[in-house]
């Protein structure tokens, strides 16, 4: 399984993307800005998108992927997400003032794009690929993915906070072996972190405690200006933990 990362910061610059994870060409997790450097080649193999919330910078890759696609696929692109998840999307987005609903273009015996409400702890089998979404805490709904390929565990954390859910639901599995999550703010903004459900340094390093698995953690979201010293709490926080900060291009496999 190799899982290339389209995007992975907390922000828009020069060299940032937001969060979208392609996995072996065809399945999407998330569909932040990071879907801009896709060729019109690699988006047309794209079948499904996973979604863990509705925030802007991990859906409005979706809306101008869309566009670019239309008459240019004979099969509708699988969006996969939560009810509230979809409802917001549909609300927000594509509702015709922000944006044309592909869902009912070219027509709705037809569409570009289909949404699928999934639901926490029933797994969806794609092309050799079993995802299972588990609840997190943020803001908004919002959920996290365990993927699954082969005798390989992958999970991404989604945008979260400290949370039982997350702990409860990885410890029941029977493996783990790369864990994707995030870190957006630094110690500093401990209050701020708490109050938009955000990780810091040290308080993923004292909820990582709670995990009973050892896996490789690739830490993503970090807040863009805050990188450097993220990176050098992260040093103080996860002493014995094998980590790496992401970078967009960086490729995971499994």
């Amino acid at each position: 399984m190799r899982i290339k990362i389209l995007g992975c910061s907390g922000g828009v610059g020069p060299g940032l993307r937001t969060t979208s994870l392609l996995v072996d060409d065809e399945i999407l997790i998330d569909a932040g800005t990071g879907t801009g450097d896709l060729s019109l080649a690699q988006m047309r193999r794209i079948g499904d998108v996973f979604i863990t919330h509705s925030h802007l910078d991990h859906v409005c890759g979706l809306a101008f992927m869309a566009d670019n696609l239309f008459d240019l696929i004979d099969r509708p692109m699988q969006i996969h997400a939560t009810a509230e998840t979809l409802d917001a999307i549909r609300a927000h987005i594509f509702n015709w003032q922000i944006w044309p609903d592909f869902s009912k273009l070219p027509n709705e015996q037809n569409p570009l794009l289909k949404f699928l409400e999934l639901k926490p702890g029933v797994p969806v089998t794609r092309n050799n690929h079993r995802l299972t979404a588990f609840p997190v805490l943020h803001t908004v709904p919002a959920v996290g993915y365990t993927l699954e390929a082969g005798e390989g565990v992958f999970v991404f954390s989604g945008d979260t906070y400290a949370t039982d859910l997350l702990w409860t639901a990885l410890n029941a599995l029977p493996r783990l072996d790369k864990l994707m999550i995030e870190v957006a703010f630094t110690d500093e903004d401990l209050e701020l972190g708490e109050k938009s459900k955000h990780f810091t340094p040290a308080l993923l390093g004292q909820e990582l405690k709670k995990l009973k698995h050892r896996p490789e953690l690739f830490l993503t979201h970090h807040k863009p200006g805050c990188e450097a010293i993220i990176e050098k709490q992260c040093r103080a926080a996860l002493v014995g933990w094998e980590y790496h900060h992401l970078s967009r291009g960086d490729v995971i496999t499994i």
